[in-house]
């Protein structure tokens, strides 16, 4: 005999939901019912599966997880890793699982969408990448409650998440100003979130009634460590180099840092550099970079929050700004905080 959460229900004399609730570790079970219909899962080996879950409750405890973008960030970039991991825990904590979803080939469920829909996901969690494919726009306008992290959603089942990308530029102008420094250059991506924070970056200087030097901004494709290196040779085929440089990610203020050694260049005595993120290999660069710390583990965990009051009608929450934290080391003098 096939045995399914319905057997069990019958056997232990129970409804469907009940044995649901107790799959689901539901509080509003008498002790004496759990015990009964444990035992008896226990005796016919039974092992509640997500489609069980799904058929009791409508529910499969599962959330989807999206790297967006064709040049898309993966488990390679060390900012994203960390926001997933605070991310994931909040949601182990929640009762969910993660299932992630591969960009490279959409076949044989098609695109996000019709994958979420397949899988039966409760939600998604959708990390910003460069060039973002046009079934982002589809599964954010869906019913399915969905919490970007460094994207915007405007879906009405959609949130998301992110620091203030426009002030933590106005941090950087502002202490490269107070130290002295005001030839200011910039590397970033051609990603929105850049973009984001040159303008940032450009408004503040201008504030302050500095000059913009065009030669001295600089994207390229990615925000990873290689577009800094080929940025920052670029900026040094330039005739002049300017005295302070802002990387609008901390790989690409490490890129930048190594083309500048190869060139035998001091840091920050020749080029004084501040990176953006904050993540591990900050503190063991050489100089320790300087860098605009946003709070990973905070990000993480409210995404999870959020995404969860939206699955669960909980909160009209579509927004919510991180405050970004200036953090001095060694690669743009002026002493350190960290």
């Amino acid at each position: 005999m096939k045995v399914n959460i319905k057997t069990i229900a019958q056997m232990a004399g129970v409804s469907v939901s009940t044995v649901s609730k107790i799959i689901n570790n539901y509080n509003d079970v008498s002790e004496e019912t759990k015990a009964r219909v444990l035992e008896i899962m226990k005796q016919t080996g039974y092992i509640p599966s997500n489609s069980a879950k799904t058929l009791a409750t409508n529910k499969s405890n599962l959330i989807g997880v999206v790297f967006a973008g064709k040049l898309n960030v993966d488990f390679t970039h060390p900012f994203f890793v960390e926001v997933l991991n605070s991310f994931k825990k909040q949601m182990g904590l929640l009762g969910y699982d993660l299932l992630f979803f591969s960009n490279e080939k959409f076949h044989p469920h098609g695109d996000y969408l019709a994958r979420c829909l397949h899988f039966q996901v409760d939600g998604c969690i959708i990390i910003s990448g460069d060039e973002v494919e046009s079934s982002i726009d589809e599964l954010d306008q869906s019913p399915i409650p969905c919490i970007g992290v460094d994207i915007k959603l405007h879906g009405k089942s959609s949130g998301y998440i992110m620091s203030d990308n426009y002030k933590m530029a106005s941090k950087v102008v502002e202490h490269f100003y107070l130290l002295g420094y005001r030839d200011l250059g910039f590397i970033g991506s051609r990603s929105e979130i850049s973009t984001i924070r040159e303008t940032g970056y450009r408004d503040a200087i201008e504030s302050f009634g500095l000059p913009i030097n065009e030669s001295w901004f600089v994207k390229e494709e990615t925000f990873f460590e290689s577009s800094g290196y080929a940025a920052m040779k670029r900026m040094l085929s330039q005739p002049a180099l300017p005295r302070a440089v802002f990387a609008a990610s901390d790989l690409l203020a490490v890129g930048a840092m190594r083309a500048l050694k190869e060139h035998k260049l001091r840091i920050p005595e020749d080029v004084a550099i501040i990176g953006c993120d904050d993540i591990e290999t900050c503190k063991y660069t050489t100089p320790t970079l300087s860098t605009i710390r946003q709070n990973k583990e905070k990000i993480g965990k409210l995404s999870a929050l959020m995404l969860y009051d939206l699955i669960n009608n909980q909160s009209n929450m579509s927004a919510f700004v991180v405050e970004p934290e200036l953090v001095v080391r060694e690669s743009c003098g002026g002493g350190s905080n960290s």
